[in-house]
């Protein structure tokens, strides 16, 4: 397991030694969060590369990842424990047929450990000392008021209480990484227990340098093109634009075709790689789709006259 970093420096390094182009105020904000040994919240639109944040420190750290992935109606069951019901069933028909019924013991028995199933929580609280992992709770604003409250109170004593067995409390935190993608507000509360950083979508450089860092496989000329095309898409009036993931899905999908540069009917024909509503889709196709691109060609050639 390799040790925390030491500076903003060392951490914009580490983060980059994956692939990851992260800005300095991202690395800023994970070096404090480390350091001070704080969640970290990180907010923004789908596909920004918030999740991708949490993979990357599991990996350049050495550390187990533990995800745990929001949606309605998430409760401590899925989340942190719960008993094996079929085995404990097992053992009481096991008891009874050898005749033991000594009530008491048996009910100490059939709650020992052997029969807790370990959710994410759980499994994060519980590493051994020395193998504090890394724990992403994924796109929190999916879950209800009733679990953000639950989950406050675990961050808080990074602890859970378990009746039958008592306290659990890690011997050493985990690093823990929160991500939403702000379909409803999380409650302030929650909000205090972690540093905060808005993930936004990059400007065309470091858009370049990602795609330049996790697709090498495209030409020069492609990427340059497809970067500044998804740049204009966002400026535009689309439902939902495309994140850096879905840049990246598009760059393969046009190497796997063995396109070097865009032209109008390549665009047409894989938009529903880049945008995932019919709608949007609709609105770029055709004319749009077109305009944009003789735009940026313009402006290539205008940038390689300079």
């Amino acid at each position: 397991m390799a040790q925390l970093p030491t500076s903003i420096d060392e951490t914009l390094t580490q983060l980059r030694s994956t692939g990851y182009v992260a800005g300095r105020d991202l690395a800023t904000v994970v070096f404090l969060s480390l350091r001070m040994r704080r969640p970290l919240f990180l907010e923004g639109e789908a596909g920004v590369g918030k999740t991708e944040i949490a993979k990357v420190l599991a990996d350049v750290l050495g550390r187990r990842l533990i995800r745990l992935q929001c949606y309605e109606g998430l409760d401590v069951n899925s989340a942190v424990y719960e008993w094996n019901y079929s085995a404990q069933m097992i053992e009481i028909r096991l008891a009874e047929a050898a005749g033991e019924l000594d009530r008491a013991r048996l009910g100490q028995d059939i709650f020992a450990e052997r029969f807790l199933i370990k959710r994410p929580l759980l499994q994060a609280l519980d590493a051994p000392k020395g193998q504090a992992p890394v724990l992403l709770i994924d796109e929190l604003d999916r879950t209800d008021e009733a679990f953000e409250a639950y989950l406050l109170e675990v961050l808080s004593d990074f602890q859970v209480t378990i009746p039958e067995l008592g306290t659990i409390r890690a011997e050493e935190p985990p690093i823990v990484i929160i991500t939403s993608n702000r379909t409803r507000e999380v409650h302030d509360a929650l909000k205090r227990r972690c540093l905060y950083h808005w993930v936004g979508y990059p400007d065309a450089r470091r858009e370049l340098e990602i795609v330049k860092a996790r697709r090498p496989q495209a030409s020069e000329a492609l990427a340059k093109e497809v970067v500044l095309f998804v740049q204009a898409l966002r400026g535009g009036d689309l439902y939902k634009s495309p994140g850096v993931a879905e840049t990246l899905d598009w760059v393969s999908a046009l190497h796997e075709l063995d396109s070097l540069t865009l032209d109008p009917s390549t665009v047409n024909d894989t938009l529903g790689v880049l945008l995932k509503y019919q709608d949007d889709i609709s609105r770029m196709q055709g004319t749009e789709a077109k305009r944009i691109l003789d735009q940026i060609k313009d402006e290539i050639r205008t940038m390689g006259k300079g």
